[in-house]
């Protein structure tokens, strides 16, 4: 793999750069993704899971697999989990920005639970993989096969929940519905399919960029692998989420942010099947550096998205500050958490 050697300014400078990219072209996804989920018909819910929750996801998954690649396991788990730690916590961000009501109350539906779910079960499996012996099939670890095989029954469960749902949400004056707008119908798909590949392949780029720099600040100063993947690189390769998500809610598009979000996270997941396959020294669960900070980091995001799960079930019309108890606590376990990571380990 290509490795670019910079002073450490220079690595700070590439690292400020790639995630600016990141940011700006996550501001587009968002329409395009609206767009194509009115022209396709499949809804906000699978649009933001399958398609803007993969572009989004795609610098992180750049950035875990470059690191892998280079050798930083560490480096590569706590970026993915990090990533849905932060993330997560961003929809209390995207609570602030929606005035009418709690984020969770108007955006409740079936699929984003069925998500939600399937998404703790997927981060639990990497706790497993985190405990479970220290062994390989054709050079990857069991819990790997365990992930995809599990994420791909539970892609088609959410599909057949959002097709065929057993039950609704309760409709309220603040639910918003997810009813495609007449001028998307008839907008180009090629265009709007077009739009989101080219931002894929800028933001897949930039990723690998932040890997880059991240690996470099690794080795040029005292930082741990497990804070500069969870914390500085998660949240740059995580900017597209957060800037989408927004961006949709002040579009009106309200089920579409939460399952960007939600999706974004369950390719972030899988970040560690595709990592664990790159690293060609063993089981990335059991890489040199990979220890306690990885399972309480992946107990950290299993908590935000249990506590996220709970709002939506709740549906808190309005809380302190105009924002569900749930941004709050969110809000709360993300900062709390990465100040224990950083100083109790």
């Amino acid at each position: 793999m290509f490795e670019l050697s910079l002073p450490l300014w220079g690595d700070v400078l590439l690292f400020v750069g790639a995630a600016t990219v990141i940011g700006v072209a996550g501001v587009a996804t968002a329409s395009f993704a609206d767009r194509l989920a009115d022209r396709t018909g499949l809804g906000e819910a699978l649009t933001g899971t399958v398609f803007l929750g993969f572009v989004t996801a795609l610098p992180g998954l750049a950035a875990s697999v470059a690191a892998a690649l280079a050798g930083y396991p560490a480096l590569a788990i706590s970026n993915a989990l990090g990533g849905i730690a932060v993330q997560t916590a961003a929809l209390a961000v995207a609570d602030i920005a929606y005035k009418r009501a709690n984020l969770e109350h108007a955006a409740a539906s079936a699929p984003n639970m069925m998500q939600a779910c399937m998404l703790v079960a997927l981060m639990v499996l990497v706790l497993v993989g985190l405990s479970a012996p220290n062994v390989t099939v054709l050079r990857i670890h069991p819990a790997t096969i365990g992930l995809t095989a599990t994420a791909g029954v539970a892609f088609w469960l959410v599909y057949r929940t959002r097709k065929d749902p057993m039950w609704r949400p309760t409709q309220t004056d603040e639910t918003v519905q997810d009813e495609p707008e007449e001028e998307h119908k008839r907008q180009s798909l090629r265009w709007l399919a077009s739009g989101l590949i080219v931002a894929a392949a800028i933001t897949a780029v930039a990723g690998v960029g932040v890997a880059q720099a991240a690996q470099n600040l690794v080795a040029e100063t005292a930082i741990p692998e497990t804070i500069v993947g969870g914390l500085f690189m998660a949240v740059a390769t995580s900017l597209p989420e957060l800037v989408t998500s927004v961006a949709a809610v002040r579009r009106g598009a309200l089920t579409l942010a939460v399952s960007d979000i939600v999706g974004g996270n369950f390719f972030d997941v899988l970040f560690v099947a595709a990592a664990d396959a790159a690293y060609f020294s063993g089981s990335l669960f059991h890489g040199p550096g990979v220890g306690q900070k990885e399972v309480f980091l992946t107990s950290m995001a299993i908590l935000l998205n249990v506590v996220l799960l709970t709002g939506l079930i709740y549906r808190q019309k309005h809380g302190p500050a105009n924002i569900g108890f749930e941004s709050v606590l969110m809000l709360v376990i993300y900062l709390g958490g990465f100040v224990v990571l950083s100083l109790g380990f």
